[in-house]
């Protein structure tokens, strides 16, 4: 019998109503262990209101000049790319539960001060440790999910992950938009108490997933870095990072040389969400019939179309439509880059993993508004056609790389498998 049963109900039961079915099928068969998880994410990024404003928070309320703040926010970015691969440590050393419930508290901490930071040097160390803090939960987050959900629904389960963040996050921008408005200080603390829930929330009601119990697992990052397979996926992974953040590091540059508003831009960064909200439903739990390298590639694809839309764009309806276009790349490469890496890890390293991928999409976030903001210099086509052009280079290089990960990922299966 297939593993799920599609033949109609027995005589004399009640026919289930469309509702349920449709519940059961994108959401039905996961373990209670994910769905605290998937709360607590929700909760969690319906709180996440700082970052997206720290730069107006900076120069607008703490009176940093741009030259400084510019110094801050680079100070970010290069703690979030320390931020995973010691997350991924954290969770194959001390367990998944330990590792995000310990990163969500002190992110709170480090939220709460950075908001009552006064000096510059202040800041500026705050902000580091925000972005050592910011993601450190996540390897432990993406490992639990490999842990405690079986390898066919694991496409499905990250991408409901995906939509339950993007849900949170369009609330809270927002929300903390307004309160930005009113009350900043109010934002460092919503964000740190929705981090405290996330972390108490995980320690109360998720046992622990990470194999051997409470055995310290061997292996260490040497074993991940002599992964050849793994490091060219990260590699790829780094080149659609460069592209995926140019929406926030220079397209409301390029909008604004148009003479098109903030809240032009605002509104076409509002399709980004709407998009994943509308279709991740009607489109993530039939990914898992498909092969991962070509959705990948597909995923890709799409947002090298996106991109080039954008080299033509010139109104907010076409922006908006380039937006959406990448955002359909987006739901694919984010839900089926998780699985990717849950199949080539070794159990005892899935916090590693997950934490060089993460690391691997620190460094495209952070080479980002480097190679943008000089491509945009030469012009806005220049730009959004080089990044259509590196999309596509990532969609062939995976599709070449494709049959290493099968091998891989039926190896790690067979070993998983013998180990049971």
């Amino acid at each position: 019998m297939s593993r799920l049963d599609t033949s109609g109900p027995l005589i004399g039961e009640p026919r289930p109503g469309r509702l349920r079915r449709y519940l059961q099928v994108r959401a039905g068969g996961l373990p209670g262990a994910f769905w605290v998880l998937w709360g607590g994410s929700l909760v969690n990024r319906l709180g996440s209101m700082v970052n997206p404003f720290l730069s107006l928070y900076l120069t607008g309320v703490r009176g940093v000049s741009l030259g400084d703040t510019g110094l801050v926010l680079t100070v970010v970015g290069v703690g979030s790319v320390i931020s995973q691969p010691l997350g991924g440590f954290l969770a194959d050393r001390f367990g998944r539960r330990a590792a995000l419930t310990g990163g969500m508290l002190a992110n709170g901490a480090t939220l709460l001060t950075l908001g009552h930071a006064r000096s510059l040097t202040v800041l500026v160390l705050a902000c580091f440790v925000l972005g050592i803090t910011i993601d450190l939960f996540r390897p432990a987050a993406q490992a639990l999910v490999a842990d405690a959900v079986p390898a066919a629904d694991r496409t499905r389960a990250y991408g409901l992950l995906l939509w339950a963040v993007n849900l949170g996050f369009s609330v809270a921008m927002v929300l903390g938009g307004y309160l930005a408005s009113h009350a900043y200080q109010l934002l460092f603390w919503l964000d740190a108490g929705a981090c405290a829930v996330f972390g108490v929330l995980v320690w109360l009601a998720v046992p622990e997933t990470r194999p051997g119990g409470r055995q310290r697992t061997a292996g260490s990052y040497r074993a991940v870095l002599r992964d050849r397979t793994m490091l060219a996926f990260a590699g790829i992974i780094v080149v659609y990072a460069v592209v995926f953040q140019q929406a926030f590091a220079t397209l409301p540059l390029a909008m604004r040389s148009t003479a098109m508003s903030s809240s032009a831009y605002g509104l076409v960064m509002g399709v980004n969400g709407a998009v994943v909200i509308a279709m991740q439903p009607l489109i993530g739990h039939r990914l898992a019939a498909f092969d991962k390298s070509r959705l990948l590639a597909t995923g890709f694809t799409l947002a090298a179309c996106g991109n080039a839309v954008t080299a033509a764009a010139s109104t907010t309806v076409v922006y908006g439509l380039a937006v959406a276009v990448s955002t359909l790349g987006e739901i694919l490469v984010f839900a089926v880059t998780a699985a990717v890496v849950a199949d080539l890890a070794p159990a005892a390293l899935r916090g590693r993993y997950n934490g060089l991928i993460g690391m691997a999409w620190g460094t495209g976030f952070l080479i980002a508004p480097l190679a943008g903001t000089r491509l945009l210099a030469l012009g806005s086509t220049t730009l959004w056609l080089t990044c259509a052009a590196l999309c596509l280079v990532a969609a062939l290089a995976q599709l070449a790389l494709a049959p290493a990960l099968r091998r891989q990922a039926a190896r790690s299966a067979s070993e998983g498998t013998s180990q049971s």
